[in-house]
């Protein structure tokens, strides 16, 4: 482990010959799990490929779009992959941005806190009791369930699969605290940020919940990027942060850790669909000031400064702007720093 916590990677869609040995390298390495994201399509098909060749890690969904598809259909999804991987699944579950869900998903979006409860509650329904026929239907403000025709052909590998939730905001980690096994933290996610606002909410939920700290996973996403040319590395990973920068839903954030500027000037040049000027907008500061960067010995200094709250890590590079062979070289750096045993 590194500095005593838990690490974990994300695995990007890649061709079969190139993902097996990449994740049986991973696993013999010592992590301890992998998280793949949902860019567009649904990242279980990708962790089930990587269940067939593994047989320790544990397999997450990093994050799965929760308002793009029935939660039972959700729920059915992680409980194969429970099934394939004999019992190694994590389900991450997000509520992503309202322009896309609504825009490009064409989904309703809603109160977002109250539709992931609601979803969380009904997913967690099927996993324990969708075998029993005793369901019948169930009823939510975004979505009813008759299941009174419906039944799993058998019990799902666990009774109860860890569910993990993003946050950005205050709101949302206490949400994670109060119903979710963890907190998948947002990328975005300054140090101070982290110290002054997720730290004393994800406890706050924790106590509504009556739970103890010691019993729940806060995992930091930190986009990561070394090099010992700190120049190169922030122009790598600026044209990441711009993308991520888009959503007028986190103007707020960026107000509050002192980008507001910038980010306004982002997401004006986003709705002009003119990328170019997304970057140009990103000033190094605001690159440097999310992203973990510089030389090795940089990083794991403000890797171990940003993650004292934290229970694991997740070290990833930036997955916009970025042509895959680079991208496989900085994988390979984040593999020498922080992996327990050497690939």
């Amino acid at each position: 482990m590194f500095a005593d916590k838990k690490i974990w990677t994300q695995l990007p869609v890649l061709p079969a010959n190139e993902l097996v040995p990449l994740v049986r390298q991973w696993e013999a390495a010592g992590i301890d799990g992998v998280w793949v994201p949902q860019i567009f399509g649904l990242p279980f098909v990708t962790l089930a490929a990587a269940a067939a060749v593994t047989s320790r890690i544990k397999l997450g969904s990093g994050i799965a779009l929760a308002f793009t598809r029935s939660p039972l259909e959700t729920a059915c999804s992680v409980i194969d992959l429970d099934h394939i991987s004999d019992g190694r699944a994590v389900l991450g579950l997000g509520s992503s941005a309202q322009s896309q869900i609504e825009g490009s998903f064409g989904m309703p979006y809603g109160k977002p806190l109250a539709h992931m409860r609601e979803i969380v509650e009904q997913v967690r329904a099927v996993i324990a009791k969708g075998h029993t026929g005793e369901l019948q239907v169930l009823a939510g403000e975004y979505t009813t369930l008759d299941l009174s025709h419906f039944r799993l052909t058998g019990p799902a590998r666990r009774p109860a699969i860890p569910v993990y939730l993003p946050a950005i905001f205050e709101k949302a980690c206490e949400q994670g605290g109060e119903i979710a096994e963890g907190l998948l933290g947002h990328p975005l996610w300054t140090t101070r940020w982290i110290e002054e606002k997720v730290a004393p909410h994800l406890q706050a939920g924790l106590d509504r919940a009556g739970r103890e700290r010691s019993a729940f996973d806060l995992n930091l996403m930190i986009f990561t990027v070394i090099n010992e040319d700190r120049d190169a590395a922030i122009a790598d990973a600026r044209a990441n942060i711009a993308f991520y920068t888009q959503s007028p839903q986190y103007l707020r954030y960026f107000k509050a850790i002192g980008f507001e500027k910038e980010a306004a000037a982002i997401q004006d040049a986003f709705a002009r669909q003119d990328f170019a000027a997304m970057e140009a907008a990103c000033p190094d500061e605001m690159v440097s000031a999310i992203t973990v960067l510089g030389s090795a010995e940089e990083v794991k200094a403000q890797i171990i400064e940003r993650a004292r709250f934290a229970d694991s890590i997740t070290p990833v590079v930036p997955q916009f702007g970025m042509d895959e062979a680079k991208a496989a070289i900085y994988r390979d750096r984040i593999a020498d720093l922080f992996f327990p045993a050497p690939i």
